[in-house]
């Protein structure tokens, strides 16, 4: 049996994780430990109104690419989009936004390498972001000589649907085959949530899968060892729990063929006369006083 996977970013059942992870045939829990509210985008808006022109528009996650478009539902004149990941960039082409710059591995540090081959130097970028979006990639194109403005687009809270004495009845009975997080906020609300005991339990005997460098960050500083996503997208995440519950299948087989051949060895074992023992003489079954080793199982 195929242990579930917990998703815990903010996503409702059949969202982009749930999905890929379904479409490898694994089932989901789904503890949502951030929840995104909506914010003011009105500043968003006049700010692409009134100040002087965009060179790029940088998108970093679905939630961001979705306050954006819904503010803004066509792409400003002049301005070149380049979006985190593929599933980002895709979110984006379907709303009618070119991209033109995108990173296959995903996440900040990926974007970057991705924007080492263009000249930042004097242009103008605007990142509109999650109000817990760490400064990594802004500081990254303000090394390259970029202009960025950050403004946000959407705000990351805990989670208010976490049920987590159920999440305790899991983690008790061993229940999960992996745990994903696809942002520091995730590894934070959840361990806020569990509370310390139950969320070092929960990793004590469960892998941690990590998106990406950021986020296995704020694992490591919690003393764990995460695995980490590769690339570092939704389907590097689900390919790696994949991963992870096909080893974990395979070693219930190598155990059960073991198991299997240890007891053929001592029904083997069973049926060899002990010193002093009477072996049984096949020409005439009335001297075999004892009951073969099958017999005995039997009666």
């Amino acid at each position: 049996m195929v242990r579930p996977v917990v998703v815990t970013r903010a996503e409702p059942p059949g969202g982009p994780l749930t999905r890929e992870l379904e479409a490898l045939g694994l089932p989901v829990l789904h503890w949502e430990a951030v929840s995104i509210v909506p914010t003011d985008t009105a500043e968003l808006v006049r700010t692409l109104t009134r100040e002087s022109p965009f060179d790029w528009i940088v998108l970093t996650s679905l939630h961001g690419a979705a306050a954006l478009t819904q503010a803004w539902p066509t792409p400003p004149s002049g301005a070149r989009v380049a979006a985190v990941g593929p599933a980002t960039a895709a979110a984006l082409r379907e709303r009618g936004w070119p991209v033109e710059l995108s990173s296959e591995e995903g996440g900040a540090e990926g974007l970057l390498r991705a924007f080492a081959r263009v000249d930042l130097r004097g242009r103008r970028i605007l990142h509109p972001a999650s109000s817990r979006a760490l400064p990594i990639l802004g500081e990254g194109l303000t090394r390259m000589g970029a202009e960025v403005v950050r403004l946000e687009a959407y705000r990351t809270v805990p989670g208010s649907t976490l049920d987590v004495e159920a999440c305790r009845a899991t983690i008790a009975r061993e229940g999960v085959g992996a745990v994903t997080f696809a942002s520091p906020s995730a590894v934070i609300e959840l361990e806020s949530a569990l509370g310390d005991t139950l969320f070092r339990r929960l990793l004590d005997t469960t892998p941690a899968v990590a998106i990406g460098p950021t986020t296995a960050r704020a694992l490591s500083d919690r003393g764990r060892s995460p695995i980490v996503a590769e690339p570092h997208t939704l389907r590097g995440l689900a390919e790696c729990c994949h991963a992870l519950a096909r080893k974990a299948r395979q070693g219930t087989q190598d155990a059960s063929e073991s198991s299997g051949t240890n007891h053929s060895v001592a029904r083997d074992s069973a049926r060899q006369p002990l010193r002093g023992e009477t072996q049984a003489d096949p020409s005439n079954p009335e001297r075999d006083a004892a009951p073969r080793a099958d017999e005995r199982i039997h009666s």
